[in-house]
């Protein structure tokens, strides 16, 4: 488990279960949702608290380690934390008090503060995780987690920005029923000079993280560089994927229910 490969290997699979979890969490949610009306969507986030917890439990255990299984405890104990806001997210519990469509006509200032409002609450959740990790990290000798959830939080906020200023490609399909409202201030449209300040940044990090993995002098080392690279190489790719035309929803599509249609997510 310490060689490079098997690491990189590791994490592409780790990112692609755990999205695909919260994202079958969430189709469940929105299909009991239409049937039953709501509270599905609470359950959802009620029953991932034991993974909050562990992902909790797995930061601060990590922090004063100096093992490779201290690198895996950090890493996925931020993903788990990092995953179970994202939940909360998508179910519709923390996303902001701005509920409704955005006007057509909205333009400027006034769409993008009223975007900001769609979302505030979660952006607050994920600076707090932040914030708090940050703190818990202050001094430690393993700065697994610390460096995990950074990458996390910068790409999640590069690609929310760029979803609003504009990019060719923006896969709607896995939108959930509670947050359907977020279309409207999606722009599909030309890349912006944002885009191109996303994807420098990015490369940058994931450039510095490979430098670092070759530097490597310990098994510790190795296992830290090469996840870390590893997801900002994903998030790299994730940015590349809002404008070259590929099929990146069929790495999930296979794996979830049938959505609700859009009169069944209207009742709610």
């Amino acid at each position: 488990m310490e060689h490079p490969v098997t690491l990189t290997i590791v994490a592409i699979f780790l990112w692609w279960f755990f999205t695909g979890v919260i994202l079958l969490a969430v189709r469940w949610a929105d299909r009991q949702g239409t049937v039953q009306g709501g509270g599905a969507h609470g359950m959802v986030v009620l029953g991932g608290v034991p993974f909050l917890a562990l992902g909790v439990a797995g930061v601060i255990t990590s922090l004063p380690g100096t093992s490779v299984w201290a690198v895996y405890g950090g890493f996925l104990g931020a993903l788990a934390i990092w995953g179970w806001i994202e939940m909360a997210f998508l179910t519709g519990i923390v996303a902001g008090p701005e509920r409704r469509d955005c006007p057509p006509d909205l333009s400027g200032r006034a769409r993008f503060w009223r975007a900001w409002n769609t979302v505030a609450h979660h952006e607050m959740a994920l600076t707090l995780g932040l914030l708090a990790i940050v703190m818990m990290a202050s001094g430690a000798v393993n700065q697994v987690a610390l460096w995990t959830y950074l990458v996390l939080y910068v790409a999640r906020v590069s690609a929310k920005l760029n979803l609003f200023f504009g990019v060719p490609r923006i896969n709607l399909e896995f939108i959930p029923a509670r947050l359907a409202h977020l279309k409207g201030y999606f722009r599909q449209g030309p890349a912006t000079p944002f885009f191109a300040l996303s994807i420098t940044l990015l490369t940058f990090a994931t450039g510095c993280f490979i430098e670092r993995l070759i530097a490597a002098g310990t098994a510790v080392d190795v296992a830290a560089f090469t996840l870390l690279a590893a997801l900002s190489a994903l998030a790299l790719l994730e940015h590349w994927l809002m404008v070259v035309p590929l099929p990146d929803a069929k790495l999930w599509r296979w794996m979830l229910p049938e959505a609700p249609n859009k009169t069944q997510a209207e009742r709610q």
